[in-house]
């Protein structure tokens, strides 16, 4: 059903450059946590490497930006002392004089509740648009037992010794 990727740092560099100043080590672990949030263990509904892998890339990139340490210029890095950005949410309302900043996480009862936590970055925005396919219902309907049908009904112990479909 679905499939299993693994991280590729300089896939995942080559594909966001702003990430570059973080470590190997801490990207993985950025991607470890990643696939706590979208399974990436081949129970989940992407049947492609493809498209796993840039999902999950997407997300590592996500959670990266929200957590990772900053540089000198506001930049994620590993060696960087500033720490992440403190501010949840998007930012709706800012000022200049005497700086105020507001920010929002949306309507919680706008699509999922969760949305309004990937719609932080533009990572986040990307992957919550890439697996709007995968939320949605799937029906699928049992099997029918009709007496005397035309196909036997393979389970043996039903309710008309066998059963038919």
């Amino acid at each position: 059903m679905g499939v299993i990727v693994a991280f590729d740092y300089n896939a995942w560099v080559a594909e966001f450059p702003e990430f570059a100043a973080i470590s190997s080590g801490q990207a993985t672990g950025f991607f470890n946590r990643a696939t706590n949030i979208f399974a990436n263990d081949g129970s989940g509904p992407v049947c492609t490497t493809t498209q796993q892998s840039a999902l999950l890339n997407l997300l590592t990139a996500h959670i990266a930006w929200l957590n990772a340490f900053r540089d000198a210029n506001g930049m994620p890095s590993s060696t960087g002392t500033n720490p992440p950005p403190s501010v949840v949410g998007r930012i709706n309302s800012a000022t200049e004089g005497s700086v105020s900043v507001q920010s929002d996480m949306g309507d919680a009862n706008a699509g999922s509740p969760s949305q309004a936590w990937y719609m932080q970055t533009r990572y986040g925005a990307e992957f919550w648009a890439g697996t709007a396919q995968f939320r949605t219902m799937r029906y699928s309907p049992r099997p029918t037992i009709v007496v005397n049908g035309v196909y036997p009904y393979v389970g043996g112990n039903g309710p008309y010794g066998g059963g038919w479909y």
